[in-house]
């Protein structure tokens, strides 16, 4: 029996309509497919719905991945496609797999030979690096920084030390309700003459995407609360 494909399915950024920023192809798996891996089901059922408002959601077969899955479950979660059946796997934001548990179900498939199919849909964090007009060349993604504030601030010089000898810009995240702290520490603990990008809100209509001096960044205040965003600091 031929198995079934792992088809990657990026979702919005944020609260706008999927089809302006997602392609047509994404739409076509979603309506063939009926069994979802999803990060929270209550997101994935009204994402789905969106993108295909005729489907019946007393078909949808959803498996729940999140920090509080147990791991030994995911293997159980790709059997459909060992019996020929395709799914989906959902983030509940963005790409599944970048920054996202996904990757975990991703590696199983791919020890089953089951064939892996990302589509084409918003990365925040790609996104925020062609916009930056920082070192797309050459970049690296740090996830969440530490939490206590020496950590922090060590881990921020080190970042900018790192950038400056490899010529690398350095991209990280921060809990939405944190940001505004965060922007405050970067302007603490950077050299003035450091660029950081600010990335906020991208493909909504509040998008808001600036690269300044950290010189510059301390003359202008913007409230980032609770916004998704994505920060980038770069050396030279």
């Amino acid at each position: 029996m031929k198995k079934g494909n792992l088809y990657l399915i990026p979702t919005t950024l944020g609260d706008n309509a999927p089809l302006e920023v997602l392609p047509i192809s994404v739409k076509k798996v979603i309506e063939q497919v009926d069994t979802f891996i999803v990060e929270n089901e209550k997101n994935a059922r009204r994402f789905i719905k969106s993108i295909t408002p005729k489907k019946q959601q007393s078909s949808l077969t959803l498996f729940p991945l999140n920090k509080f899955t147990d791991p030994t479950e995911l293997p159980s979660y790709l059997e459909p496609c060992l019996q020929g059946k395709n799914i989906g796997l959902l983030s509940d934001a963005g790409c599944p797999g970048v920054a996202d548990p996904g990757a975990d179900v991703v590696r199983i498939a791919h020890d089953r030979d089951i064939q892996v199919v990302p589509l084409v849909g918003p990365s925040s964090i790609l996104l925020a690096i062609m916009s930056s007009g920082m070192n797309g060349q050459s970049f690296t993604f740090n996830g969440y920084l530490p939490i206590d504030k020496g950590e922090r601030k060590q881990e921020l010089k080190n970042l900018e030390r790192l950038s400056f000898e490899k010529n690398q810009s350095q991209i990280f995240i921060e809990t939405p309700y944190r940001n505004n702290q965060m922007l405050e520490n970067i302007c603490q603990i950077l050299n003035n003459n450091t660029e950081v990008c600010v990335a906020c809100d991208i493909t909504l209509p509040s998008e808001y995407i600036k690269t300044k001096t950290v010189n510059d960044w301390k003359k202008n205040k913007v409230d980032l609360h609770k916004r998704p965003t994505i920060f980038i600091i770069h050396k030279s």
